[in-house]
């Protein structure tokens, strides 16, 4: 299949030259399409979920903390504040958790992974496909789970740019808590920085 001919075709409708991300994704739909009856095709250069290591990053940093001799696990205060938000389990935060929420072992995992898909989603709606390898995507959805920032930080802008040194550097701006500099976030940023670079 010729493919210059495509993307010279493509690049005159619309009237301009390709972003690199683009690049990528035309060209995976064209070799995706010379080989329609591949039962193997190639992966999806774009992750939009959370591999294991992903997930082992974020429960390593957010603990399962606060357990009662009863086996429940009871939300705690924000350690930036002393106290909203108020967080369960795997970091879960929201509405539905205040002072003297207890939940079980298993309602805690459940919500980690609801959680994380979650975040998931808005990081894959915040890199508009901009080329991420598995790692840079859970090292971003871990960020976001913790800061809630992906769509407003300027990591993101430097990793859909490219910038791919500058965004891993960007990590570590985001180490406070109620206007502290806190050791747990700076340990966590820099695990972030390292998952994301390598």
């Amino acid at each position: 299949m010729e493919r210059k001919g495509i993307f010279d075709t493509v690049r005159a409708m619309l009237g301009r030259g390709f972003k690199s991300h683009e690049v990528i994704a035309l060209d995976a739909a064209i070799t995706s399409a010379a080989r329609p009856d591949d039962p193997d095709p190639d992966p999806d250069p774009f992750p939009v979920t959370v591999s294991e290591r992903g997930i082992e990053l974020i429960k390593t940093f957010e603990g399962c903390a606060r357990k009662a001799r009863d086996g429940m696990i009871e939300a705690y205060p924000d350690p930036g504040t002393g106290g909203g938000p108020w967080t369960i389990g795997w970091g879960a935060t929201g509405p539905d958790i205040k002072q003297g929420t207890r939940w079980d072992q298993d309602r805690c995992d459940r919500r980690l992974h609801e959680d994380v898909a979650r975040h998931a989603q808005d990081v894959v709606r915040a890199l508009e496909g901009a080329p991420t390898t598995q790692n840079q995507f859970d090292a971003l959805v871990s960020f976001h789970y913790n800061t809630g920032a992906i769509g407003r930080a300027t990591l993101t802008r430097k990793h859909k740019a490219g910038d791919h040194e500058a965004a891993a550097a960007e990590f570590l701006r985001w180490n406070k808590a109620g206007g502290r500099v806190l050791a747990g976030l700076t340990r966590r940023r820099a695990e972030e920085a390292r998952l994301y670079r390598s």
